[in-house]
């Protein structure tokens, strides 16, 4: 995670904006179709916790796992303030055989990671080895299949012209990153042995707006954006048109 290091004051400064609330409250809402209340979850990159806090309020026993210790600090601060029991530790996906040992989990995620890291394949080998018997996997994307639908939302023109050229991009935080297509994850978990059980859309119809634009101030227009983006990106031909692609994959039972 070197690469969103340079960016991470960045992102942290975007934590109450449009986009990122979009995207907290609808892979939220994508992941509780898939994690039971009460269960296990290692959530890698955790970063500010707002997943991680979210599943720890169904009851989850939650281990974050984040390098970043201004994140960390953020992410234990906002649990003592809910008096909700988070476990975090100091690392990364590298660091996972020693920080974790064996565990096993019922579910684990991996949200706004895989775009920063040089070898997907071996992401999601290492991310793979933590799910137990029976588990669940949840990882985004940046949408490969839909790189351009930004820029050219937005009137850039010659962006949207670069971003048909290859996978690379230098993303919102200004930090290089690369996006991925559905197919290229698939055939990752389907090498260690799971099966996709769904895919999402993360940010179809809010994704082009500015970077500095908050959430509406109306509650109940702010219900309606979330429903509507929620909805799309569960529909064809929406959802592949989305920032991001939300994957759940399970491993059989043993």
């Amino acid at each position: 995670m070197a690469a969103f290091a340079t960016g991470e004051h960045r992102w942290i400064g975007n934590l109450g904006n449009l986009r990122n609330a979009v995207r907290q409250e609808v892979i939220a809402r994508q992941l509780a179709d898939h994690v039971g209340d009460g269960t296990t979850v290692l959530d890698v990159g955790c970063g500010q916790g707002t997943q991680a806090l979210r599943l720890a309020a169904r009851g989850c026993r939650v281990t974050g796992v984040e390098p970043s210790a201004d994140l960390r600090a953020l992410a234990s601060a906002d649990a003592d303030a809910a008096r909700l029991e988070l476990e975090l530790v100091a690392g990364g996906i590298d660091d996972l055989d020693e920080l974790l040992g064996e565990r096993t989990f019922d579910a684990v995620c991996a949200h706004g990671l895989l775009m920063y890291l040089p070898d997907r394949t071996a992401a999601v080998r290492s991310l793979a080895g933590r799910v137990a018997p029976g588990g669940r996997l949840s990882i985004t994307v940046r949408n490969g299949h839909a790189l351009a639908f930004r820029p050219g939302l937005r009137g850039d023109w010659a962006g949207a012209l670069a971003a048909l050229e290859g996978p690379d991009y230098v993303n919102e935080i200004g930090v290089s990153a690369r996006a991925d297509r559905l197919s290229d994850v698939e055939a990752d978990l389907d090498g260690v042995g799971l099966g996709v059980v769904a895919w999402y859309g993360v940010r179809v119809l809010n994704d082009a707006v500015p970077v500095d634009q908050q959430p509406p101030a109306d509650d109940d227009e702010l219900g309606l954006l979330l429903e509507a983006e929620d909805r799309v990106g569960r529909l064809d031909p929406y959802r592949w048109m989305a920032s991001q692609l939300h994957v759940v994959a399970a491993r059989g039972e043993a």
